[in-house]
């Protein structure tokens, strides 16, 4: 084998040393001999074991000298150093976008094959990247990392975190530039375009009837599926909607909150009094 003397018998790699054979045999025997004392995880390289452990230090040797960020492995550096270059040495060859790192390209490939590598033991659904099912997995345990410091509401992903934010300091940074209305959130901006634009994109797959919003197909829904999630407490009336609900529960309390301006009556529901104010000419 010339200058490679040490051959894998599995699928004949060759190595220059005997030591890089038997961590290379690892790889199909999956033995994992080194083991984190913290957490338990293993691997199969004592570096690899090493370069997990930050993690728990916080230790982040390898330093970009261009912005001082820090990473724990020095393969992250050089990929970040690949931002302050603008270099994208890797190209999609189905769209041309291109990536400063192959993994990214690997990751962006998915998008065309549809391939969904990371499987959820619990449901079975698939996802693309580890890293949504990682945040899909705590839609099972429960499990919700991110607190809000001023209110001490927890949410599990911290992009919604950090929308939740935007409700206490008031900020709406993103404006329609049809009517010039703003909002909190990216989001909530694209739905209130639709009202411009009139795009219902969410179809009913039972009558074809379209919605603008996500939600109001889900609630049309029940008027197929004859669900009604929301029960009142006081007579176990249930409703499809908890607006509906909230509706009924002024038939318990005798709350009359909408008066009439022309003879002074009043009425529980809203629409109840545009009603009577037909009977005024």
């Amino acid at each position: 084998m010339g200058d490679k003397p040490y051959s894998c018998e599995v699928c004949n790699s060759s190595f220059t040393q005997k030591s890089n054979l038997l961590r290379h045999m690892r790889t199909h025997t999956k033995e994992k001999p080194y083991s984190c004392e913290l957490c338990g995880s293993s691997f199969s390289l004592k570096s690899t074991l090493l370069q997990h452990m930050r993690r728990h230090t916080g230790e982040k040797p390898h330093t970009c000298e261009m912005c001082g960020s820090s990473f724990t492995q020095k393969s992250t550096l050089l990929q970040h150093i690949q931002t302050h270059t603008g270099i994208k040495p890797h190209s999609c060859e189905v769209c041309g976008s291109s990536f400063s790192v192959k993994s990214t390209l690997l990751r962006h490939m998915r998008k065309h094959t549809g391939e969904k590598p990371h499987s959820c033991e619990v449901c079975g659904s698939s996802f693309s990247l580890k890293s949504n099912l990682s945040q899909h997995m705590r839609t099972h345990t429960g499990e919700k990392p991110h607190s809000c410091e001023l209110c001490a509401s927890s949410f599990s992903l911290k992009s919604t975190l950090l929308q939740h934010i935007l409700t206490h300091t008031g900020e709406k940074p993103h404006s329609c530039e049809v009517c010039g209305s703003s909002f909190s959130l990216k989001s909530t901006l694209s739905q209130h375009i639709r009202t411009h634009t009139g795009e219902k994109p969410y179809a009913c797959e039972v009558c074809g009837t379209f919605f603008t919003l996500k939600s109001n197909l889900s609630q049309h829904m029940r008027t197929h599926t004859g669900e009604k999630p929301h029960s009142c407490e006081i007579c176990g009336s249930s409703f499809s909607r908890n607006f509906t609900l909230s509706q009924h529960m002024l038939t318990h309390t005798g709350d009359k909150a909408h008066s009439c301006g022309v003879c002074g009556s009043s009425f529980t529901l809203k629409s109840t009094l545009l009603r009577h104010m037909r009977t005024h000419p």
